[in-house]
């Protein structure tokens, strides 16, 4: 019988703030360089550097850092498809995704916005991990502030010498462009977002080949998320150790919450993965909107997600797991939370009406079934709809969902889905209250 000291049980919350990685993400300090580097960005990235690119990657790895832009593939494995050295003389790219355009969403805007630095430092240290040339970072069209900060931040990158020949005095050459989109949703799709940089229109690519073969102009790409990128500076330099002391196994390190909707203060904040939902609201939010006793659902990761009733998810831990285990899912963490005064049937219908505006139309599935789903949900939220109209909008989800290149057709699907499956009964009562005024003026 082993001797050794059990392993410490995982810290799943309330965070301290000398664990948060992104301290100025409520803009209390400016965004410039020289008070970034107060904070500790910039700080010898040169040693970072040094290393080693594989090196690098490894400590990602052991980090066991889950990309933050929704689907939470481990980002070290991501970083590791891309080749070790070029065959043909192809340049490898780096594009970090800031098309923040999922409704509920607004994390990264905070980090552009506060502290850019983190994300540009931590193109750079994710660049040269990955053998690449440049990052392009492409930003929502919308974020006019924003995208003016971005070109400031990495201008002032250039003018100390942390970009361009050189960067850092490490010996190797990288730059970073930022590139403006023109606010379409479906940009946010990676090899869309990669035909958009490429001056084409937005509409995601058949794969293979993936972009780790061919993306950007044909050359070996990465697409992460600015979240993903901008803390892995600090991951490096606390050591993956550290990062993984957060959170529950499969699930680690710490992550930017963007909760709105019915609590008493609306909020992005920084918090260990795995707190529970109830600690997570009462700890920044203030509760929710007339108490606990009037919330009705939440949508736990932004738009796209299934929500999740209020009997359910009070204790449920704020994780990829946690959610996953709901039948939702962690998502970007864009947590909209809903009170008893919401018409749900009228909110999922309007997320109906969004995904059907947005598709880019290259999938008859999608194209087709966007605009039907919607169509029906509408005579549903009016209660004009039968009854068997339900069984028949939850079928056609199903034929949408997972048949189209990208994941639109499912984020369109699932809110539907999981409307049906935990509100049905309000569904069938407001059709029968329509029916009823109906049949009586008929006699």
């Amino acid at each position: 019988m082993s001797d050794a000291a059990p392993a410490p049980a995982p810290f799943v919350g309330p965070l301290s703030d000398k664990d948060r990685i992104f301290t100025n993400v409520h803009g209390f300090q400016d965004w410039g360089i020289d008070a970034a580097m107060k904070r500790g960005d910039w700080d010898n990235t040169k040693a970072l550097m040094e290393i080693g690119q594989d090196a690098i990657i490894d400590r990602i790895k052991a980090s066991n850092l889950r990309g933050r832009g929704g689907a939470g593939f481990p980002t070290g494995m991501k970083w590791s498809f891309m080749p070790k050295e070029s065959k043909d003389g192809r340049p490898s790219f780096l594009v970090i995704n800031a098309d923040e355009s999922e409704p509920g969403s607004c994390k990264d805007r905070e980090i552009i916005r506060h502290d850019p630095h983190k994300l540009i430092e931590g193109a750079l240290i994710a660049g040269f991990a990955m053998r690449a040339r440049a990052a392009y970072i492409y930003i929502r069209g919308e974020f006019i502030y924003e995208a003016k900060v971005l070109f400031a931040a990495v201008q002032q990158a250039y003018d100390r010498g942390f970009l361009g020949k050189n960067a850092c005095g490490s010996g190797y050459d990288f730059d970073v462009f930022v590139h403006r989109g023109a606010g379409a949703y479906i940009c946010g799709e990676e090899t869309a977002q990669i035909e958009s940089i490429e001056g084409k229109k937005g509409q995601p690519r058949l794969k293979p080949p993936f972009p780790a073969g061919a993306g950007l102009y044909g050359c070996p790409t990465t697409v992460n998320n600015v979240e993903s990128i901008a803390v892995s500076p600090t991951i490096l330099r606390r050591g993956p150790e550290w990062f993984n002391s957060f959170g529950r196994e499969g699930n680690k390190g710490t992550k930017l919450f963007q909760i709105s909707g019915h609590v008493n203060k609306p909020c992005v904040v920084e918090e260990s993965m795995g707190i529970s939902f109830e600690e997570l609201i009462e700890k920044h939010c203030g509760g929710i909107r007339g108490g606990w006793d009037n919330l009705l659902a939440v949508i736990p990761g932004g738009s796209s997600v299934p929500l999740v009733p209020a009997r359910q998810i009070r204790d449920a831990p704020m994780d990829f797991d946690g959610l996953k285990a709901l039948g939702s899912g962690l998502g970007t963490a864009a947590v909209i939370v809903m009170d008893k005064s919401t018409d749900i049937v009228r909110a999922i219908s309007r997320l109906s009406y969004f995904y059907k505006h947005e598709s880019c139309g290259q999938c008859t599935p999608c194209r087709e079934g966007t605009g039907w789903m919607w169509r029906v949900m509408e005579r549903l939220r009016t209660g004009e709809a039968d009854v068997s109209e339900i069984d028949m909008l939850y079928d056609v989800t199903k034929q949408v969902e997972g048949h189209t290149i990208c994941a639109l057709g499912d984020a369109a699907a699932w809110p539907i889905q999981g409307l049906i499956k935990h509100f049905r009964p309000e569904i069938e009562q407001r059709i029968a209250d329509k029916r009823g005024p109906l049949v009586e003026a008929a006699e």
